[in-house]
């Protein structure tokens, strides 16, 4: 009797395999790009040893995510809370990006699958604004309570953005699959552009939390990254009608 076993790729062909096979984004926000998809890449090739499936590094990711927000929440602003709380998120944002990578190098994701993590991406973006509301309101000395605003528009903001970008996303999709009009090539950001997008870096945010052991020095860059984010929005919401309103009939594609 004869049986058949799955034989995977070592890790490093697995890991070549990904190389190949990564979304063509050059629009990407640069941590996210030159750091959290090689990162991811990594992860992902390990996940694939030793047979976790998207979803089980899905779950992880929110571990990783969730422990960083608890402790920022909880812990006194030090040093150590800073680098603490930094390596959790980046750790659940590294996994946050395996987990697509893993579905790639298994055959393809599936719907239940994209729908997780999107939730789960939804709850860690307000969550960890959050966690920094609370931890301002209980250890930081802030001039006026009206600093306590900052976290709550900042929260509303990468709510608004993340949602607006994901649904702007699926309804040209819808567009484009159902009218068979062809995606416009991709085309390199400019650096202005590239630049602009920093504050929407989630990455960047985490590594921000570095600084929390100087409390006032955080959330003076914090504020900053609040107040960018929020332009960056005001500047890419007219973009977003366009694109959808391209999908109306009678409209150019967009």
């Amino acid at each position: 009797m004869s049986t058949t076993e799955t034989v995977r790729p070592g890790f490093s062909a697995a890991y070549q395999q990904l190389r190949g096979a990564q979304k063509s984004t050059p629009g990407a926000p640069a941590y996210s790009l030159y750091v959290n998809r090689p990162l991811g890449r990594v992860l992902a090739a390990a996940a694939y040893q030793v047979g976790l499936t998207p979803n089980h590094v899905t779950y992880i990711s929110a571990f990783f995510s969730l422990v960083g927000i608890v402790l920022l929440a909880a812990l006194p602003p030090t040093w150590l809370t800073g680098v603490v709380v930094c390596l959790a998120l980046v750790l659940g944002y590294a996994f946050d990006s395996a987990d697509g990578q893993l579905a790639r190098l298994r055959g393809g994701g599936s719907t239940v699958g994209e729908w997780l993590d999107h939730m789960i991406d939804s709850a860690k973006i307000s969550s960890l604004h959050l966690a920094v509301l609370i931890a301002a309101y209980r250890f930081f000395d802030l001039p006026s309570t009206a600093w306590l605003l900052v976290p709550v528009v900042f929260t509303v903001v990468s709510a608004v953005h993340f949602f607006g970008m994901i649904l702007v996303d699926q309804l040209v999709r819808i567009f484009r699959a159902t009218s068979g009009t062809p995606a416009p090539p991709k085309v390199a950001p400019s650096p202005l552009r590239t630049l602009m997008k920093i504050p929407t870096d989630y990455g960047v945010l985490c590594l921000v939390f570095l600084l929390l052991g100087a409390p006032t020095l955080f959330f003076g860059v914090y504020t900053v990254m609040a107040v960018a984010s929020t332009g960056y929005l005001i500047l890419i919401l007219p973009k977003w009608r366009r694109d959808v309103a391209a999908c109306d009939p009678g409209q150019g594609a967009p």
